[in-house]
């Protein structure tokens, strides 16, 4: 799940990168820079769904399997938290990739 959280990140900066420096105060030339990294962004993106994909086919596929003796996601609670945890990170990544559809609606 923390390699779909960087790849979401990674595709939502372009965008709301600028405006959460700007919410900071922050400003200057070089925060239109970031927009050079929009041309990676259906990269960032296909690497958000694979992760998820993967986080997914984890958590509600797979068997979980363990060792005698150690903790692991076999107790419910757990595996509970871990997919509530998955979704609530889901429903914010999939935010951030539509913050560039969603946007330019509040600016005409």
């Amino acid at each position: 799940m923390l390699a779909g959280v960087a790849a979401g990140i990674g595709a939502s900066i372009c965008c709301v990168g600028p405006l959460v420096l700007l919410a900071l105060g922050i400003s200057g030339a070089w925060i239109g820079n970031l927009t050079a990294l929009e041309p990676y962004r259906p990269f960032f993106i296909g690497l958000t769904a694979l992760f998820l994909g993967l986080a997914f086919r984890k958590l509600y596929l797979t068997p979980q399997t363990c060792a005698p003796g150690t903790s692991c996601g076999n107790d419910p609670r757990i595996l509970r938290r871990q997919r509530i945890t998955f979704w609530l990170v889901a429903a914010l990544l999939l935010c951030l990739l539509l913050v560039p559809w969603v946007v330019p609606m509040f600016y005409r």
